[in-house]
């Protein structure tokens, strides 16, 4: 009967142990994640809670806009439209959705459904000196597992192999120091 008892013991301890782990692992692989030349997930830690700058809709996808403080300090203050860049650290999460309708709903409103991707920005004039001061990365989210993985050439659309893969696109908002977005006003 002991032997039974200490049997049950160590499997529910290697059991929940596995459990844990498991969890852990999920946890961990977001915040590992990196895009070639630097670029890491773990580098937007809390982006989840930042203030939304503005809201976008490409025709396929959903998109809210987010910035940490120093972001929306530097928009606060009318940058880039009084033409200054923007500062070091300042930091932009763009998180992308499917559409959803919402057929049991009042007037069956068009929804953010499932995540499909995020994408970060980060200032650096240092570190990103050749891709105009900004750090770029995107990164695909799996419905089905939970997780996400850097988004590569395969992607739609293509995404490059490291840390200037949105510099390509943002070249056309020089002027505006390489961001499209713009501060939403709030009345």
């Amino acid at each position: 009967m002991k032997m039974n008892s200490r049997l049950v013991i160590v499997l529910t301890a290697v059991s929940l142990t596995g459990v844990a782990a498991g969890a852990a692992m999920s946890m961990h692989n977001k915040y590992s994640l990196r895009v070639p030349n630097g670029l890491a997930f773990s580098e937007f830690r809390g982006y989840e809670g930042w203030q939304v700058i503005s809201l976008s809709h490409n025709g396929d996808k959903y998109a809210a806009i987010l910035g940490n403080p120093a972001m929306i300090k530097a928009f606060k203050a009318g940058i880039p439209d009084n033409g200054k860049p923007f500062p070091n650290g300042a930091r932009m999460a763009k998180l992308h959705w499917l559409p959803k309708k919402q057929l049991r709903y009042p007037g069956q409103p068009v929804v953010a459904g499932t995540l499909h991707d995020v994408d970060f920005m980060v200032k650096d004039s240092t570190r990103f000196a050749d891709s105009g001061g900004w750090g770029y990365a995107e990164f695909e989210y799996d419905k089905q597992s939970g997780t996400f993985k850097p988004g590569t050439t395969k992607d739609s659309p293509p995404q490059g192999h490291d840390a200037k893969c949105g510099f390509a696109c943002h070249t056309i908002t020089k002027a505006r120091d390489y961001v499209f977005t713009e501060y939403a006003n709030r009345g």
